[in-house]
């Protein structure tokens, strides 16, 4: 049975933007004056993205091209709660009875890494605006 299930880029690059943060207005920034929120949230509806599109949305993401095309949510929360099991953590130490289990949720812990990268996100970008404002100024005094 062949699985004919064709992925929407759309839909797949809003979830992993949404997933790791980034805001629709910073996408727009990083590709440029023609883009604005409105427009990265028209691209979101589109069910194929061009691959050179594709190509800059990846880049700002910093994921393949290929994850945002191939992304899927389901799968992917399968794998990480069929990977975390009680019993699938074993120290291995020289008691039989020696049984370790999770103590933490592991989708709880990716959801604080994804909030920490945004935040370090915003503040690259925040210094990146300040550089680019004083390069201005600096240029502006030349003249």
């Amino acid at each position: 049975m062949s699985n004919t299930h064709q992925p929407h880029h759309g839909k797949n690059f809003k979830r992993m933007r949404e997933i790791l943060g980034v805001k629709q207005e910073t996408v727009a920034f990083e590709l440029g004056e023609d883009w604005d929120q409105k427009k990265v949230s028209r691209l979101e509806e589109k069910e194929i993205i061009p691959d050179d599109l594709m190509d800059q949305i990846a880049k700002i993401l910093k994921v393949s091209p290929d994850a945002i095309r191939n992304f899927d949510e389901e799968r992917a929360i399968n794998i990480i709660t069929n990977t975390f099991h009680d019993s699938s953590v074993n120290q291995g130490g020289g008691s039989s009875n020696y049984h370790s289990t999770l103590n933490f949720n592991p989708l709880e812990r990716f959801l604080e890494a994804v909030e920490k990268n945004e935040k370090l996100y915003e503040q690259l970008l925040r210094v990146e605006r300040e550089k680019n404002s004083l390069l201005e100024r600096l240029l502006n005094e030349k003249k």
